[in-house]
């Protein structure tokens, strides 16, 4: 004795939840995108043609105040870490890293001597390093 159903399920799905899901998410990513800056002091980056496609985990910022101070900046933070400091924040942010790399964000008009600095913190720890430019 065939039993047979006398009504279907309904195929249909109702789309409208989808689009509000796909609408916040969205939101979501375009507002988290623009909270992402890793250089969040204004620099006057020097400009260069080479672009590096490696990705540097941590960033040193230099900042030129103008009368031959310059206050150090690790990961974008506004909190300036003295030059004696810089390098225990570097290590200490690196050290679960596979391959260690650093980025230096540094004025136009910071001194080689202030660049070289962190430089040398990258070597004395075995570090690769990269400098940030502008693109020409």
């Amino acid at each position: 004795m065939a039993i047979k159903r006398t009504s279907k399920p309904l195929s249909e799905m109702a789309m409208s939840s989808m689009t509000d899901i796909v609408f916040l998410l969205l939101i979501f990513f375009l507002v988290t995108s623009t909270l992402v800056n890793p250089n969040a002091l204004k620099l006057l980056l020097p400009k260069s043609t080479g672009q590096v496609s490696a990705k540097a985990t941590v960033s040193v910022s230099i900042k030129d105040w103008g009368d031959d101070t310059y206050t150090y900046h690790v990961n974008g933070n506004s909190q300036p870490v003295s030059y004696e400091q810089v390098e225990d924040s570097i290590v200490e942010l690196l050290q679960a890293e596979e391959d260690p790399t650093f980025s230096i964000y540094s004025d136009e008009s910071v001194p080689v001597k202030e660049i070289v600095g962190m430089m040398n913190i990258a070597k004395r720890n075995h570090y690769k390093v990269i400098l940030a430019t502008q693109p020409e």
